[in-house]
């Protein structure tokens, strides 16, 4: 099967079924996960698709949103780089805010039981991976908690970050590039990470590359609010410049 009749085949799956992955494609046309990234990204430049995590949805689903379980399986080798290096970046003893993400909570998990640090957080499955750490004074945010991410929204947690200040954010987001800014597909989670960045003094996005250049509904900042992004090598070497030459500076892990 030559590329066009290989991506045209493509593209009628994602329609079907509204979202296409990687390695079911690569097992399906019995072709490599790199080509049918090629293919992929062929397709968004196209305007077809668009790529999220792992795989890719028809264009104009910019509010599609894979739930917890899926978000936790994906990319989990990067993720689990990307929460080790992080680590680095924990002050020695002050204050940290934890956002709502699979890799951020894969941080949370990573953080050394004789940690002494406070740590805020509106991320549910975050603040159960610190419960039990006796060294951390843990802070849970509260709020509508939205079920697909297990997040805490809307006016009571944006109202308790107005009234902090933290050393450091670790910050997720489902897409971000110099253009697009940063992004997410729900306008409530949106707010509350923008309350975040507000809340502290610097900011760190623990990001997979595969999020770069993802556009999602709900925009809720520009890279430039970001003074660290920490991401995997699979994030291209001129896009990684390009990001640093707006002062952002970067990690590839």
């Amino acid at each position: 099967m030559y590329a066009p009749e290989r991506q045209q085949e493509i593209l009628r799956l994602a329609r079907d079924g509204g979202r296409v992955d990687v390695p079911s494609l690569a097992e399906e046309f019995q072709v490599t996960a790199e080509t049918i990234r090629r293919d992929l990204k062929a397709l968004d430049r196209a305007g077809l698709v668009r790529r999220v995590h792992g795989g890719a949805i028809p264009a104009g689903r910019l509010d599609f949103e894979p739930d917890l379980a899926e978000r936790e399986g994906t990319a989990a080798d990067q993720k689990d780089r990307i929460a080790r290096a992080a680590l680095a970046e924990l002050p020695a003893e002050g204050s940290v805010i934890l956002d709502a993400g699979s890799t951020v909570a894969r941080l949370a998990a990573a953080l050394p039981l004789e940690s002494t640090l406070t740590v805020v957080t509106h991320g549910l499955p975050t603040a159960a991976r610190l419960a039990d750490h006796p060294g951390i004074q843990l802070h849970l945010i509260g709020g509508r908690v939205r079920q697909r991410t297990r997040a805490a929204v809307d006016a009571w947690a944006l109202r308790a970050y107005g009234e902090i200040r933290a050393d450091v954010v670790f910050l997720a987001a489902n897409g971000f590039s110099a253009e697009a800014g940063l992004t997410t597909p729900d306008l409530a989670e949106a707010a509350v990470k923008r309350a975040t960045v507000a809340a502290a003094r610097r900011v760190v996005l623990l990001a997979d590359s595969a999020k770069h250049g993802q556009q999602h509904f709900a925009r809720f900042g520009d890279l430039t609010d970001v003074d660290l992004l920490i991401t995997d090598t699979g994030l291209d070497p001129a896009d990684a410049a390009a990001i640093e030459r707006g002062g952002t500076e970067g990690v590839r892990v």
